[in-house]
């Protein structure tokens, strides 16, 4: 398991909040849109329940510009 395995959806709101992130809008299924007015970026996180797989909460990373060491932290 890497370091950024078993996260909940919950609990990568609750950070992505911390770096300004804020729900934009739904999208396809049970997906959602969140966007921060600082940076202007969008991700997209999909909402379920269980750990996120290590390989989403990345690319959702990227998305939002925030390295995982700064997500760790957060």
């Amino acid at each position: 398991m890497g370091r950024l395995s078993g996260f909940r959806y919950r609990e990568i709101v609750r950070r992505l909040k911390h770096f300004g992130f804020a729900f934009d809008r739904q999208a396809a299924g049970s997906h959602e849109i969140w966007h921060s007015e600082a940076t202007g970026r969008y991700t997209t996180i999909p909402n379920y329940s269980g750990d996120m797989p290590e390989g989403t909460l990345r690319a959702i990373l990227q998305q939002a510009g925030i390295s995982p060491d700064e997500f760790l932290q957060g």
